[in-house]
């Protein structure tokens, strides 16, 4: 049995402040002012991080591996993937292409006595690909790791490349790992891999959030739909990039990206449908290239309809009415959401028990480019959020994970190999 982790958030009330730099000037309603410090620069593409509590840091390097910061400063290589140097060891399996890679890192609640640690990665183990998540025993040192276990082999992967217009080899690949703070559950998202059968499949692992225990196997209450596989929590995703839980009542929910439209951020039910479904021939739509309609109806890149309503929906409530709805949709833009946290301490003054998500500031036809933090006010029962805008100067990276550490600050790695701690004065 696993244990629920330690640490529990407060229930607090929830409004959407955005942050565009890494200092925050104070406003008349208690936003707190910010101060951020490089951890750590240099890195390369640093994917998500993970926390001990004393300070002590696993993150990933999507192209690289794994790796440790100590809290004296010194960090110290895992695991690599394919042909990096600089590791103790490496994995001739694990690869980096596209999207794809080493990805997201999770800590057991249980650490302290089994040592085990949790990747998320891209493995050529199987023909074609597959994502795995990795188990790791950590030594005591923190100087290596051994018995490797992959607890989940069958995650969806997009391959090759193919006759659909977007999207490299190891697009959509969700890939990010955290422990349900009450249940002690591993929870996983999965992404579509650009084919439009995967999301609503009962079988196939991506366009989902799968939900299970230190082995792989399916945590009880999943309540997934008869004849799925009883690992899956929720399904019909497209690309959920975070996960996160709620303070008080630890609800889950995903902070996931959309088609050019509509990043989203939606409290998660278990047996839920998020309701994307990209395949081609069904609620009275043709046919798409490479079988995949998750960019109509412009999917050949003509210029993008100036009714929004023309989209294929990310949520498509016509075609499944029961759908989970999404709290909050990104005023009907696509910017690259990719994680999100709930902040927990007064230090954090308004912000207290808000949802901070990061976005890599993708921009396509026009969209507006948006690197930059949004903190967000969550209505009680997960139906609606609103926000209040901060205009301040972009920073330049692209932010891809928020994790608050035990310190209580908020630390944000970016794409740019940089991870940074934000502390509120």
């Amino acid at each position: 049995m696993i244990r629920p982790m330690r640490f529990r958030l407060p229930c607090l009330a929830l409004a959407v402040v955005s942050l565009s730099g890494l200092a925050v000037a104070q406003s008349p309603s208690g936003t707190p002012i910010l101060a951020s410090t490089a951890v750590m620069s240099g890195r390369d593409l640093t994917w998500d991080m993970a926390f001990l509590p004393n300070g002590t840091m696993f993150f990933t390097e999507k192209c690289r591996g794994l790796s440790v910061r100590l809290p004296s400063g010194t960090v110290n290589a895992l695991l690599g993937m394919k042909d990096s140097k600089g590791y103790p060891d490496t994995a001739a399996d694990l690869f980096c292409s596209g999207q794809a890679g080493m990805s997201g890192v999770a800590i057991d609640p249980n650490f302290d006595t089994n040592r085990f640690i949790y990747v998320f990665s891209s493995s050529s183990l199987t023909k074609p690909e597959a994502n795995r998540v990795l188990r790791l025993t950590v030594n005591a040192e923190l100087t290596r790791v051994s018995n490797r276990t992959d607890i989940i082999t069958d995650i969806a992967y997009k391959p090759a490349a193919s006759n659909h217009p977007f999207g490299d080899p190891g697009a959509h690949n969700g890939g990010r790992l955290r422990f349900g703070p009450a249940d002690g559950f591993l929870y996983v998202t999965t992404g579509d891999t650009h084919n439009g059968a995967v999301p609503q499949h009962p079988t196939r692992m991506g366009g989902k959030v799968l939900r299970v225990d230190r082995d792989g196997k399916a945590a009880p209450g999943n309540n997934a739909p008869q004849g799925f596989d009883s690992r899956i929590f929720t399904y019909g995703h497209r690309n959920p990039q975070g996960i996160c839980f709620r303070p008080g009542n630890n609800q889950p929910y995903t902070a996931e990206n959309g088609p050019w439209h509509t990043d989203e951020v939606t409290a998660l039910v278990a047996g839920g449908n998020s309701g994307w479904d990209p395949r081609p021939n069904v609620g009275g739509r043709g046919d798409c290239p490479d079988g995949y309609c998750g960019y109509m109806p412009n999917q050949m890149g003509a210029v993008e309809p100036k009714e929004r309503s023309a989209y294929m929906p990310m949520t498509d409530t016509k075609l499944y009415p029961n759908a989970m709805r999404p709290a909050w949709t990104n005023d009907g833009l696509s910017q690259g959401m990719s994680s999100c946290v709930f902040l927990n301490g007064p230090q954090w003054k308004d912000w207290n028990g808000r949802m901070v998500v990061s976005f890599m500031g993708i921009g396509i036809h026009g969209t507006p480019v948006g690197n930059r933090l949004d903190v967000l006010s969550i209505t009680p029962d997960g139906s609606s959020a609103t926000r209040t805008t901060v205009s301040l100067p972009m920073p330049a990276g692209r932010f891809r994970s928020v994790v608050q550490g035990p310190d209580g600050n908020l630390y944000v790695a970016t794409d740019q190999g940089d991870i940074y701690r934000l502390q509120p004065k």
